[in-house]
C-alpha cells in the first residue's frame, strides 16, 4: 500500500546560482550534471521508481484515464516519482486531458520540474489509443520477410501517440519464438536471430528517429533481456536453462543490433537463467549488457518484478533483500508498480551504507539522460493539433499491406485458391465472425479487449468476404446454425452437410483467442479438440474445404491437414487483417507470407531449423543419411514455406570465389524469375552451412532475405556480399571464430561450396 508520509532526507539541495539544467543551449551532459548536484536523495530514488497508472486515477482500474490530480500530486512532490505507466484504449482527447495535468504537476509544482516520463505497451502500433492504426503483431511481421513493415510500424505508433505524451514504448520484442508453446510467441519475429535483428533494428529506427514527429523524440525497448522466450517448460516467467555460448550465438544478435540502431531502453526478462533470475544477475545486466554490448540507456525491470524475487524465485527473504539484489545487479527504475515499498528499501540501503550513492549517481543520470534527449524539458506538453493523424487512412494503408504480406499460404491442393468471384461461401468457426481474436493480446487492454471496444468500421471475416466478393453469397453458420459436431449424431451431421451442396466452398476460420503472459500458458499444442471435430466434420462434404487459423502460435494440425484442401496461417494481422485475408481468397492480392519459424509435426518433438545434426539421431541408415544431407525435419512445414499463385524459378547461382582467404569477400550471384502467370512478391532467402566447427553448427543459418516484386516473365538479378564476420560463431566469452573449413550456400534449390583458408 502507498505510505501517506513522504520519505524524509537531510541534505541540502543545491539551489544557488542559475540552473544550467534548464538551458537548452548547454549540452546533456552538462545538464545532467548540473540537475543531478541538485537532487536529493529521496528525489534521485523516485526518479529509480515507475508506478502503474491505477494509483494516480479515479477508480483504481486501468481502464480509467481520469487523473485524481490529488493521488498524483501527493506521488509526485512527496515521492518524487519519476515515471509512470499502463493503461488501455481511450481517445485521444482523454489521454491528452490526463497527461497534461499529469505532466504539469511535475513541471510546475516541484522544486526541480523534472518532467515525468510515460511508458505505455504500444506493442504493434499504438494498441492503448482508441481509432490508432493497429498492426499485425511481430510475427506476422516476421512473416513477410520485409523489414520495412516493421520500420512502418515503429514510425506509425510514434507519429500516433508521441503527441500525447507517450514518449516511451515497451516494444520491440527482441525475443526468439524458438517454444512454440510460450504464450509470448507471436510478438516475436519468429526463431531465427537474422531476422529478428534486422526487424527489430528497423522498428527502433522507425520509431526513435521519426523526423515528422519533432519536437517530439521517443524511445524504444528492447525486450526481455535476455532468454526469456527459450523455457524449458514453455510457460511464461520460467526458468531457461541457456549456455553462454547459446546465449551469444542466438540471443544476443538481435538485441545488439538493437543497441547499435540506438536503443534507449531495455527490459529485463522476467525469469531465470540458468537458476538465477535475470533481475539480480549482475552477469547479465553488467558484464553483458553493460560491458560487453555497451549499452549506455535505460534498465527497467518488469512489472513487480522485484517483489517476485522474494515470492516467486524465492532468492531473497524481503523485498529490502531484492531490491539490494536487484539495484547491485545493475537495475536503473523499478516498475514497481502498485507500491512504494522500493523507495522506502532503497533508501534504508544507502543511509545503512550497504549501497552507495554513487550507485544510484549512476541509474539517475541515465534516467536524466533519457529525458533530456527526448526533449521533455522543452517540450513536456501534448499537441491536441496533431490528433488528424492517427488512424489516417494512408497509416491504415501500411497497415493493410503489412498483414497482406504476413498471410502465409501452407497448403493450396490442386490450385483451389484463389476463389471464382461468383460463388457461394459457407463459412465456419469461432473467428469467422470476430474482431478481437485478429489482434490478439496487447490490443485495446492487456489480454485484449472485449467485442464491442473494437472500432465500428473494423471488418471480420465475414464483412470483408462481403466486401471482396459483391457477386458471391457469404453465408455465416455461427453456433446456432449448425449441428454440435461433438456431440450430434451421425445422422444429424450428415443431414446438414447434404444441406451444404449448393455451396462452392467452405471456409473454416479457427484458432485463438487473445491472451498474453501467463494467462496464455497452455499444456497441449493441437488445435482445441472442438475445431478439429468440426474440420473433421466438414470435409466429409464433398465441397472444397479452406482451414484458416488465426493464432498466436502454431497449433498442431497435422492429424486434420490432410482433410482440407488449404490451409493458411493467418497468424495476427491486426485491425485490417480481415480485409487482407479476402483479398488473398479472392486472388486480388498475390499471397507473399513464408514461416518465420518451424511448423512443429508433433507435440513431443520440436526443432527449430537451424538445429544441430546431433540433435536428430536414428538407427536406419536411410533416416541418418537424410539427416546428414539436412533433408530430415520434424517440421510440418519448414521455416521460410509459403505458397504463392505464381511460380517462382532460382537459375545461375555463382560464387565469385570457392576459396575464401582472411579478409576476403564472399560474392554471391543468382537470379529469380517469375514463371507464372500472375505478378507476385517473392521473399528470397539465402541460408549458409559450416561443414565443421568445434562448437557444433547449425544445420544452416540464415544470412540474407529481400522481399522481390516480379511481373510475369520478369527477371531480377541479385549480387550480395557476405563478409567473413557473418561466417563467424561465438565461443562461450562471446569472441569470435572463424572456422577454416567448408561451407555451402543454399538459396531455394540451388546449392554451391567453398572453403575458408
Amino acid at each position: 500500500m502507498i505510505r501517506l508520509g513522504a520519505t524524509s532526507t537531510s541534505e541540502k539541495p543545491k539551489t544557488n546560482g542559475t540552473p544550467a539544467y534548464k538551458d537548452a543551449s548547454k549540452s546533456i551532459p552538462e545538464r545532467v550534471d548540473d540537475l543531478l548536484s541538485r537532487m536529493t536523495l529521496a528525489e534521485k530514488i523516485g526518479e529509480m521508481t515507475q508506478l502503474d497508472v491505477t494509483l494516480i486515477n479515479t477508480t483504481g482500474k486501468q481502464k480509467d484515464i481520469e487523473l485524481d490530480v490529488k493521488k498524483a500530486r501527493h506521488l509526485i512532490t512527496k515521492h518524487h516519482i519519476g515515471s509512470f505507466l499502463n493503461g488501455e484504449a481511450v481517445s485521444a482527447q482523454d489521454w491528452s486531458k490526463f497527461m497534461k495535468e499529469l505532466i504539469r504537476i511535475s513541471v510546475e509544482e516541484t522544486r526541480l520540474g523534472i518532467p515525468i516520463i510515460y511508458g505505455i505497451d504500444h506493442i504493434h502500433g499504438a494498441t492503448y489509443l482508441k481509432d490508432a492504426t493497429i498492426f499485425p503483431q511481430g510475427i506476422n511481421l516476421g512473416a513477410t520477410f520485409n523489414s520495412e513493415h516493421a520500420y512502418q510500424t515503429g514510425y506509425t505508433t510514434a507519429i500516433e501517440s508521441s503527441c500525447l505524451g507517450h514518449r516511451w514504448t515497451f516494444a520491440p520484442v527482441l525475443d526468439l519464438g524458438v517454444n512454440p508453446l510460450w504464450p509470448r510467441f507471436y510478438e516475436t519475429y519468429g526463431e531465427d536471430p537474422f531476422l529478428a535483428s534486422k526487424m527489430g533494428e528497423a522498428y527502433v529506427k522507425g520509431y526513435q528517429n521519426n523526423e515528422e514527429a519533432l519536437p517530439y523524440r521517443c524511445a524504444a525497448t528492447g525486450k526481455h533481456f535476455l532468454g526469456y522466450s527459450d523455457p524449458k517448460s514453455g510457460w511464461d516467467r520460467t526458468p531457461a536453462h541457456l549456455s553462454m555460448q547459446q546465449i551469444h550465438e542466438f540471443h544476443r544478435p538481435s538485441f545488439q543490433k538493437a543497441i547499435d540502431a540506438g536503443l534507449k531502453t531495455i527490459m529485463l526478462n522476467s525469469g531465470e537463467v540458468n537458476g538465477v533470475p535475470v533481475h539480480a544477475s549482475s552477469e547479465i545486466i553488467q558484464t553483458l549488457l553493460r560491458e560487453q554490448m555497451g549499452f549506455e540507456g535505460v534498465v527497467v525491470t518488469d512489472w513487480d518484478d522485484l517483489a517476485k524475487l522474494v515470492n516467486f524465485h524465492y532468492t531473497a527473504e524481503t523485498f529490502k533483500e531484492a531490491t539490494f539484489d536487484a539495484v547491485t545487479a545493475g537495475i536503473d527504475i523499478c516498475m514497481t508498480p502498485l507500491h512504494l515499498q522500493f523507495n522506502t528499501c532503497l533508501m534504508e540501503l544507502v543511509k545503512e551504507g550497504r549501497i552507495p550513492e554513487s550507485r544510484l549517481d549512476a541509474s539517475v543520470r541515465r534516467v536524466l539522460k533519457l529525458k533530456f534527449e527526448l526533449g521533455l524539458f522543452e517540450h513536456p506538453y501534448p499537441d491536441d493539433r496533431r490528433f488528424s493523424v492517427i488512424g489516417s487512412e494512408s497509416n491504415r494503408q501500411k497497415s493493410l499491406k503489412a498483414a497482406q504480406e504476413s498471410i502465409v499460404l501452407l497448403k493450396n491442393k490442386e490450385g483451389i485458391l484463389p476463389l471464382k468471384k461468383e460463388c457461394k461461401i459457407a463459412l465456419f468457426g469461432p473467428t469467422a465472425n470476430n474482431k478481437r481474436n485478429l489482434a490478439g493480446g496487447w490490443t485495446i487492454a492487456w489480454q485484449g479487449g472485449k467485442e464491442e471496444q473494437y472500432p465500428e468500421d473494423m471488418h471480420t471475416v465475414l464483412t470483408a468476404l462481403e466486401k471482396e466478393f459483391p457477386k458471391a453469397t457469404v453465408e455465416w453458420f455461427d453456433e446456432k446454425a449448425c449441428p454440435d459436431f461433438e456431440k450430434a449424431s451421425k445422422r444429424k451431421i450428415n443431414a446438414f452437410l447434404k444441406a451444404l451442396e449448393g455451396f462452392d466452398y467452405i471456409i473454416y476460420v479457427g484458432g485463438e483467442e487473445p491472451y498474453t503472459e501467463f494467462v496464455g500458458n497452455i499444456d497441449d499444442l493441437s488445435l482445441p479438440k472442438v475445431q478439429q471435430t468440426a474440420v473433421r466434420a466438414l470435409s466429409e462434404s464433398n465441397i472444397p474445404l479452406v482451414l484458416v487459423l488465426v493464432q498466436g502460435r502454431p497449433r498442431l494440425v497435422q492429424d486434420i491437414i490432410r482433410k482440407v484442401d488449404a490451409f493458411i496461417h493467418a497468424g495476427l494481422p491486426g485491425f485490417e487483417g480481415a480485409e487482407a485475408l479476402a483479398t488473398i481468397l479472392s486472388g486480388r492480392e498475390n499471397p507473399s507470407g513464408k514461416l518465420p519459424f518451424s511448423y512443429p509435426m508433433s507435440p513431443n518433438h520440436y526443432l527449430p531449423y537451424n538445429h544441430k545434426k546431433s540433435e536428430l539421431y536414428f538407427f536406419y541408415p536411410d533416416q541418418a543419411n537424410q539427416i546428414v544431407q539436412g533433408n530430415f525435419s520434424t517440421s510440418l512445414f519448414p521455416f521460410g514455406h509459403g505458397l504463392s499463385y505464381t511460380s517462382f524459378k532460382y537459375q545461375s547461382l555463382t560464387l565469385s570465389t570457392r576459396k575464401l582467404t582472411n579478409g576476403d569477400v564472399l560474392k554471391i550471384s543468382f537470379s529469380v524469375s517469375n514463371s507464372g502467370e500472375k505478378a507476385g512478391a517473392e521473399s528470397v532467402l539465402v541460408f549458409i552451412s559450416t561443414h565443421f566447427g568445434k562448437i557444433s553448427r547449425p544445420v544452416k543459418e540464415l544470412k540474407y532475405f529481400q522481399k522481390v516484386y516480379l511481373n510475369p516473365g520478369e527477371t531480377s538479378f541479385l549480387e550480395i556480399e557476405i563478409n567473413p564476420e557473418q561466417l563467424m560463431y561465438p565461443d562461450a566469452s562471446g569472441n569470435a571464430v572463424l572456422e577454416k573449413t567448408s561451407y555451402t550456400v543454399e538459396v531455394s534449390n540451388m546449392k554451391a561450396d567453398f572453403r575458408v583458408y
